[in-house]
């Protein structure tokens, strides 16, 4: 069963098989460093619970339970809002998305988890790996992984790279304005003093 082979491994891009309608998913999906419980509606990440309103979570589960399928804004509205709720569909799958990518940490501008289709919808684009968390018992010596997971590991090195990079990036930018505004104020003080 397609389920049992998913479950073995982890997805990358080139085999993101979906299960046919009726099939479940597994209700533990790990991505990057983040675990998203269905069951227990949480998401954790490195173990530590996110806050996330119900239905950011719910179009969360939708997108990472159709990893590398297009969803589209249709799917997500049904899914999100019953058929007799009136409210802008627009905005409410965009303020989703919007909450959905701060739990995560995520810039739109540098999607590492959910990729916008302009016009169409959304698509999860990170590598998933489903099923329970192996058991191990604690081990001092680092021992790379040989089950072929080196995909997801060297990916979310790189997501967690990005992440920080991109908190230096905001740090930077408001150091440049905390300065700029520094250099008005004290050119503004001295040209007072000079001009008294």
């Amino acid at each position: 069963m397609v389920i049992d082979e998913l479950a073995r491994g982890v997805i990358g891009f080139g085999d993101m098989t979906i299960p046919a309608r009726g099939e479940s998913f597994p209700h533990i999906l790990r991505f990057g460093i983040f675990e998203l419980d269905s069951e227990a509606e949480q998401l954790h990440r490195n173990g530590r619970v996110v806050r996330i309103q119900p239905k950011p979570f719910k179009l969360l589960c939708l997108l990472a339970g159709q990893a590398g399928k297009l969803v589209t804004r249709e799917e997500i509205q049904k899914t999100l809002w019953t058929s007799d709720t009136f409210v802008d569909f627009d905005q409410g799958v965009n303020f989703a998305i919007k909450q959905v990518r701060e739990a995560l940490g995520e810039d739109a501008d540098r999607p590492l988890y959910i990729q916008t289709v302009p016009k169409r919808g959304y698509r999860f684009v990170a590598p998933l790996d489903r099923g329970p968390v192996p058991v191990q018992a604690p081990d001092p010596i680092y021992r790379p992984p040989t089950d072929g997971s080196l995909n997801k590991l060297l990916w979310t090195h790189i997501a967690e790279l990005k992440i920080v990079e991109s908190g230096r990036q905001k740090r930077r930018k408001i150091a440049m304005i905390v300065s700029a505004v520094a250099a008005v104020v004290l050119a503004l003080v001295a040209a007072f003093v000079f001009l008294r």
